[in-house]
Parts: C-alpha cells; structure tokens; sequence
C-alpha cells in the first residue's frame, strides 16, 4: 500500500505543482503583458486616440497566449529546480 501510494506521489506530484503554479501566475502576468502590449501599440499608433474592441481583442489575445507560454515554462522551471 506504501509503495503504491509512493508511486503515485512521485508520478503526479511534479505535474500538480506546475499546473498550480501556472494558474498562479497566469492572471498576474497576463495583466502585466496586456499593459506592455497597450503601450507598445500607443507608441507604435500614435494617431489611434480611441481603443476599439477589435484592438482590444487583439492585444488580449496576444496577451493571453505569452502568458500562457510564459507561466508554463517559469512554473517547470521552478518546480525542477525546487522540488
């Protein structure tokens, strides 16, 4: 039964803690990313006074999938070298 249970910790244990990780730090950097990318695109479009919802979709995108990428790879990284 100890065995069993210690089979089942070792298997599962790395990949819980870096998707819960990774849920942790997705809202954080999404919201840092999404200002990032509004300020670059105000920078780039200094004529664009007004920000459309078509512009606003597409920069929430943009943030939600580098936030993605970026919380995933921090969170396995960190996991592999902490635990």
């Amino acid at each position: 039964m100890l065995e069993s249970f210690k089979n089942f910790y070792l298997t599962f244990h790395n990949p819980f803690w870096i998707i819960t990780l990774s849920t942790a730090l997705f809202f954080p950097i999404k919201k840092l990313m999404y200002g990032l990318y509004l300020r670059k695109f105000s920078k780039d479009n200094p004529e664009i006074k007004e920000l459309t919802d078509e512009i606003s979709k597409t920069i929430n995108r943009r943030a939600n999938i580098t936030s993605v990428l970026l919380s995933l790879v921090f969170s396995y990284l960190y996991v592999q070298n902490v635990f």
